[in-house]
């Protein structure tokens, strides 16, 4: 006997593959992509500074939501961070406040958003400091 199948047994083959393939995507959960940051203002007074962040994720539940942002320099160096402690399934976009101490050296900032899943990668947006 030889490795090879036969043509109707190897059509057989290929049509059970295609079935599984289909039966489990469909079966398988909605997944929510990363966490974007999708507006951002701040009000500085010297180096007290308020951040308003909209954050929009498609918050499935405890398993895949966003779960905080930062705001970072031109550097990169993170300069404040929000924890955001639940899920917003049913709050899309939402915004959170942050009170943070900028130095005043700073003129610009970044702030990204993470989620629980994927981390970084959403999303970003940048903004000169009101000072």
């Amino acid at each position: 006997m030889s490795g090879s199948l036969s043509p109707r047994r190897a059509e057989s083959r290929i049509a059970l593959i295609v079935l599984i393939a289909l039966v489990g995507a469909s079966a398988a959960p909605a997944r929510a992509g990363t966490a974007d940051v999708v507006a951002a203002k701040a009000r500085c007074q010297g180096e007290r500074c308020r951040f308003a962040v909209t954050v929009r994720h498609s918050d499935t539940g405890w398993d895949h939501y966003a779960d905080g942002y930062e705001v970072l320099d031109a550097e990169g160096e993170v300069l404040a961070t929000r924890v955001l402690r639940h899920p917003h399934v049913d709050e899309q976009p939402f915004t959170r406040t942050l009170d943070a101490k900028i130095p005043l050296t700073v003129k610009e900032v970044r702030i990204r958003a993470h989620d629980s899943e994927h981390g970084y990668g959403g999303e970003e947006k940048t903004l000169t400091l009101p000072r």
